[in-house]
């Protein structure tokens, strides 16, 4: 027993304040009970009845008063045997002696509340559980979704660079052929162009290679020159040759606006 409990125990045999510091106090010098160490457990159950007549005797209870006391505590379950004193038949009387629990009710109260704080908390964390897995689904679906997205950037990027290279064979297949004629007249393997009957060369027209209708004007056709030069620049990853030729046809293009 510790000095919480025996206050308690002399508060609820109703001694006074006074006496009951005084006992406490000599009780704890003659190491019968113990200093509470501020753990603050204060419900006391005795060993026998025997010991609580003596406790009883010892804070200077009368003997008349102990019995009511001692029998109510037997009733309470704050007594776990019946002793074997000379008073045994006076204090155990015909009342049914209460069955005690394997805990004191402080004991059940806390065991309750552990129980239902144990409960909260495994609702908590189900609910936690339950809100880290929609989100690992929701990242799932986002992730798959710019993973399409990438693809289908990709499978575009490949076909305008595809585009350009046809562009740009097609750009260079014209190039050869105007060389070749130039060193022809040079040569002077041809006649005047204005003195022959041949037919005149054909204007080049870019559109078809831009991918522009027919119908299409100078501003749509630099748009698409503008086009082709940034998928071909060599600090996007394009081709510095095509992106060479691309220029200068878009140049030619722009100065034959002036």
């Amino acid at each position: 027993m510790n000095t919480d409990q025996a206050f308690e125990l002399l508060k609820n045999a109703g001694v006074t304040e006074d006496i009951s510091i005084k006992t406490v106090r000599r009780w704890l010098r003659e190491r019968r009970i113990t200093y509470d160490g501020g753990q603050r457990n204060s419900g006391f159950i005795l060993d026998d009845t025997d010991q609580a007549f003596q406790l009883l005797k010892d804070a200077g209870v009368a003997p008349s008063m102990s019995m009511p006391i001692v029998r109510r505590w037997v009733r309470e379950g704050k007594i776990q045997h019946v002793g074997n004193g000379e008073r045994i038949e006076e204090y155990i009387s015909n009342e049914p002696r209460p069955r005690r629990s394997s805990h004191t009710p402080v004991e059940d109260k806390v065991i309750r509340q552990l129980k239902a704080k144990m409960k909260a908390q495994e609702e908590h964390i189900k609910g936690i559980e339950e809100l880290h897995q929609s989100s690992i689904n929701t990242l799932i679906q986002q992730r798959n979704k710019l993973s399409k997205e990438i693809m289908d950037l990709q499978k575009e990027k490949h076909e305008l660079q595809k585009e350009a290279r046809k562009l740009l064979k097609e750009n260079l297949d014209l190039r050869n052929q105007l060389l070749k004629m130039k060193e022809e007249f040079t040569k002077g393997t041809k006649s005047d162009p204005e003195k022959t009957q041949t037919s005149p060369l054909k204007t080049y027209d870019p559109r078809p290679k831009l991918g522009l209708s027919k119908t299409a004007g100078a501003k749509e056709i630099l748009a698409g020159y503008k086009t082709l030069l940034k998928l071909t620049h060599p600090d996007r990853g394009g081709n510095a040759t095509l992106f060479h030729f691309i220029k200068m046809d878009y140049d030619s293009f722009r100065n034959s606006l002036k």
